[in-house]
């Protein structure tokens, strides 16, 4: 475990040695969670084009499983926005 400080601006340094485990480098993009008094962070990372389109794939089939068919997209789309909305 590592103990980080935080500075005046608010900032806090991310350990090198975990930097390189996660292959973490300048200008990569964290999402910061929080739960009770703890703060988590998840490296963000974009897919290759092979890894999107097979998760793709994967959301087609699962799509066609439970009965939904390209022309419903929108629908969806206008109902989650809507209760998004209330």
């Amino acid at each position: 475990m590592d103990v980080l400080t935080l500075s005046s601006k608010g900032q806090v340094v991310i350990p090198a040695s975990i930097r390189k485990t996660l292959s973490i480098d300048v200008g990569d993009k964290l999402a910061a969670f929080v739960s009770d008094d703890v703060i988590m962070l998840k490296v963000l990372r974009m897919p290759s084009t092979d890894e999107f389109k097979a998760k793709l794939d994967e959301a087609q089939v699962w799509a066609s499983s439970v009965g939904y068919a390209e022309q419903d997209v929108d629908d969806i789309i206008k109902e989650v926005r809507a209760r998004k909305h209330r």
